[in-house]
């Protein structure tokens, strides 16, 4: 079993690493190093409302209250009630069914707090663990994206893929 909590200052060693992991800019959307300043800031000015953010990051963690990851809805849009999901699972917790049960209780609190419609992702196209959960999730690969992710060296497909709750 796991659950979701809101980030607390306390996380700033952890989002500083999961951020700053450049193993992960290949597979995501983001390749710029953040400074624990800038994410300190963000942890300090988030209301924790998705309405006023646009965005709500929320930690995994286990039953025994060990943070194994991280979960997001970004790019949130009231006007057509749609966000972007983003998962990281810590190395060392990957394989332990932790994504698989965070996005279920992302999608329970997407449909029943804040009513949303439809979530997607951007999936780089070789992370063939994240398109086979993200497919056993419920969603659907759309649009193959060019050339979307820049991994500071080449481009790389990545899917576009769906979930209507």
């Amino acid at each position: 079993m796991m659950r979701l909590r809101a980030i607390e200052p306390e996380d700033l060693d952890l989002l500083y690493q999961i951020e700053n992991d450049q193993s992960l800019w290949k597979v995501g959307t983001t390749n710029v190093p953040y400074s624990r300043y800038t994410l300190h800031d963000y942890i300090a000015s988030s209301s924790d409302d998705i309405y006023a953010d646009r965005q709500v990051r929320m930690i995994v963690e286990n039953d025994e209250r060990e943070t194994v990851g991280i979960v997001d809805l970004v790019q949130f849009s009231p006007e057509h009630l749609r966000a972007e999901v983003g998962i990281v699972i810590l190395q060392n917790h990957r394989r332990q069914g932790y994504a698989r049960e965070a996005l279920r209780e992302l999608f329970d609190y997407a449909l029943r707090i804040i009513h949303l419609h439809q979530l997607y992702a951007v999936v780089d196209v070789r992370n063939e663990a994240a398109v086979a959960l993200f497919k056993e999730m419920g969603f659907s690969a759309g649009n193959m994206l060019k050339e979307w992710l820049f991994d500071g060296r080449e481009y790389h497909d990545a899917l576009l893929m769906q979930r209507f709750l």
